[in-house]
């Protein structure tokens, strides 16, 4: 996968500090050993994720990826330090593929992102010693370690922003590499040498040392003005696409010249192979003149550009690493099914074989029978073995009689004969009909076998295609990361709200700030004022429109009010609920009180409704278009076709969400992070029911 040049974290990094200088630092994740994503608020925009994975990219994203079940201790101590920080600025160090972020909270923290060789991510307290790397890492100059002094790697290169003419030339002439390969080793990279070498008309293999002083100095103003644009902050930023087209057309145009003359054909041939080496995929922050001739997209900000392209190469990542664990598991039957039907093949002939040395053994009675005479009486005249052996191999090389057929005689007395072609082994101690029968046994042996084999071959064929099936389902549900899209919400989707079962819209707050607007904007004179029996409770409001309430909407509206507060965090089965007029509803306290922002004071008399169950259920509503609503199971199940009903449990929200969204999700309008907002604070865990669907009267 494509690195991030310098040239790239430069624009990465200016763009970043412009976005989150006074951002406040909200969660860290590590979805993968290498990957830590940040969540930022920046006032105004809301959200912002910016991940970081170690010596390849950074940048925002919208590809939220999987977290693991359990957080790893990294980004748990990324949120113990850093959750509630203000980003102070975001900079790259010495132009070199370090970035830093500065992060005040009661004391000054920097993370620090390397993203050149394997990379990491380590957290610096405000004397610059390190409080946790991502990654232990020792050298004989440097060791990344816990409470050891951070020091940079030795400076490389030098930074186009600021290089003087002087020291190109000094570096240059001191070179013993070719031009091109000297650009890229100081810091250039492969595409930005070849671009400041294009802009010049000198042969790129040109050793450094032998350019002339006029040579370096076009030299070095083609690099100035390859870089201008960063200098500036007039970014551009591009993702080359793969199509090649029109340098295709401009090869074929090529060709049909250079056929005139080799030499120049073989000088284009060479030129064509190093564009083709280039002219890869790839996102860039400014226009190069190198990419003229290939089709590009381009994009408001680099972070959006890179966002788009390496996200990109995780899905196939992804997708590849996924494919790769399945054809294992598949593998694994292929293997199994081809040696049980090598063995069946394997039976088959060895009953034919065996049948076949049985028979030739009759056939051939008298020949091999005056054999084992021989033998015999060679033994009852104390030959050996060995002497017998000898005897057989000479009177065959003569081609005396019967031993013709004898291939050798061992030490033991096994006699192998030569009978059409086809080796027979028999004891020289036995009968020919002894012998005969051991071949015949061993294929009825072989036969017996070959029903088993049938059944294992059968058996794992089954195995083989029901994961091939569960290889299939699975690469299509493939969890790769998808486009988090930032919706336009409706007004009562910013707070907490459901559509009662006598179609009365409840509204109610989802912190102080919303607690506030409840009751200051959106409470009127006829509607109903609810709010649980317990510290840390939303203010609910039934909007009445001017009708009367009816005591299915009030019992409804009570489990609203006692779901959503810390009663289900706590893990209570129910929780008393009261409901007032909006007349009874205050902020101003008595003389010497004090009410906290989205508290209010509660006048005159409270009519409780106890014993409100904290079960809910959350389906897609058809209200004022498709959307996800979350309320009470007879709400619910009224507006609602596909629904789950959950309770207050042990499972984490993201992995409930995440099955709430596997089964309501049908027509894919949701996204993980729209489950997850309108569920309950707290862990969680699914009712289950016989069904899920809305019975529909026929």
């Amino acid at each position: 996968m494509k690195t991030m040049s310098n040239v790239d974290i430069f624009t990465v990094c200016y763009e970043l500090n412009e976005l989150l200088k006074g951002a406040r630092v909200d969660k860290s994740f590590q979805p993968t050993k290498d990957t830590v994503i940040m969540r930022f608020h920046v006032a105004g925009t809301g959200r912002v994720d910016v991940v970081f994975q170690a010596g390849i990219r950074t940048h925002t994203t919208q590809y939220p990826l999987d977290n693991p079940t359990i957080p790893p201790s990294f980004p748990m101590l990324l949120r113990k330090k850093l959750k509630g920080a203000n980003v102070v600025s975001i900079k790259q160090h010495h132009f070199d593929r370090i970035i830093e972020i500065t992060m005040q909270k009661a004391e000054t923290y920097t993370l620090i992102i390397e993203l050149f060789s394997k990379g990491n991510i380590i957290l610096l307290d405000q004397d610059k010693n390190i409080i946790s790397p991502l990654k232990r890492k020792h050298w004989s100059d440097r060791d990344i370690s816990s409470k050891k002094e951070y020091k940079y790697p030795p400076k490389k290169g030098i930074n186009p922003l600021e290089v003087e003419k002087e020291e190109l030339k000094e570096l240059l002439k001191n070179s013993e590499e070719d031009l091109v390969r000297t650009l890229a080793k100081n810091g250039f990279g492969s595409v930005y040498s070849e671009e400041i070498i294009l802009k010049t008309n000198i042969d790129k293999k040109t050793p450094s040392s032998q350019l002339t002083d006029d040579e370096i100095v076009i030299v070095y103003e083609s690099l100035i003005n390859t870089f201008e644009p960063l200098k500036k902050h007039e970014f551009k930023p591009n993702i080359i696409l793969e199509d090649k087209k029109l340098v295709e057309d401009k090869k074929f145009e090529n060709d049909e010249k250079n056929n005139e003359n080799e030499e120049d054909n073989e000088d284009n041939e060479k030129n064509n192979e190093d564009k083709d080496k280039i002219a890869e995929k790839d996102v860039l922050p400014i226009d190069l003149k190198l990419y003229t001739e290939y089709k590009k997209e381009y994009f408001d900000n680099f972070n959006h550009a890179a966002d788009e392209f390496f996200s990109e190469k995780v899905k196939k990542v992804i997708t590849s690493e996924q494919e790769t664990t399945w054809n294992k598991k598949v593998k694994k039957y292929s293997k199994r099914l081809k040696l049980q039907t090598d063995t069946l093949d394997g039976f088959g002939k060895t009953i034919e074989v065996s049948k076949k040395k049985g028979e030739l053994l009759y056939t051939n009675y008298s020949q091999v029978e005056n054999i084992l005479n021989v033998i015999h009486n060679a033994r009852l005249k104390e030959y050996s073995w060995i002497e017998i052996g000898r005897i057989f191999k000479k009177a065959r090389k003569d081609s005396i009689g019967d031993a013709k057929i004898v291939e050798s005689v061992d030490k033991l007395g096994n006699v192998v004969l030569d009978i059409e072609d086809i080796k027979i082994a028999i004891d020289s101690k036995k009968s020919i009909p002894e012998n005969a029968e051991l071949f015949y046994e061993k294929a009825k042996k072989a036969k017996r076998k070959i029903k088993g084999a049938k059944i294992a071959i059968e058996n794992t064929k089954k195995q083989l295609a029901e994961m091939e099936a569960k290889k299939e389902i699975a690469m299509k549900k493939i969890m790769v990361p998808q486009k988090r899209i930032k919706k336009e919400l409706k007004w009562f989707e910013k707070l907490r709200w459901f559509l009662s079962s006598d179609d009365h819209l409840v509204i109610g707050g989802r912190d102080a700030n919303t607690n506030e607007t409840i009751v200051r904007k959106y409470l009127d004179n006829n509607d109903i004022y609810l709010h649980a029996d317990i510290h840390g409770a939303p203010s609910i409001a039934i909007k009445t429109q001017g009708d009367e309430i009816d005591e299915n909407t009030l019992k409804e509206s009570c489990v609203f009010a006692a779901s959503f507060s810390t009663a289900w965090s706590k893990g209570y089965g129910t929780q008393d609920v009261y409901w007032v007029h909006p007349d009874q509803v205050s902020k101003t306290p008595e003389s010497g009180e004090f009410v906290a922002k989205g508290a209010f004071i509660i006048r005159g008399k409270r009519n409780y409704i106890r014993g409100s169950n904290l079960k809910i259920a959350i389906g897609i509503v058809d209200y004022e278009g498709p959307r996800i609503m979350a309320g009470p199971i007879d709400a619910i199940k009224k507006h609602c076709e596909e629904y789950v009903i959950i309770k207050p449990g042990y499972d984490k929200k993201e992995k409930i969400a995440k099955e709430i969204l596997h089964k309501i999700n049908k027509d894919n309008i949701l996204t993980l992070d729209d489950v997850v907002r309108v569920l309950p604070s707290g862990k969680c865990e699914i009712v289950k029911e016989p069904t899920y669907k809305k019975r529909i009267n026929k």
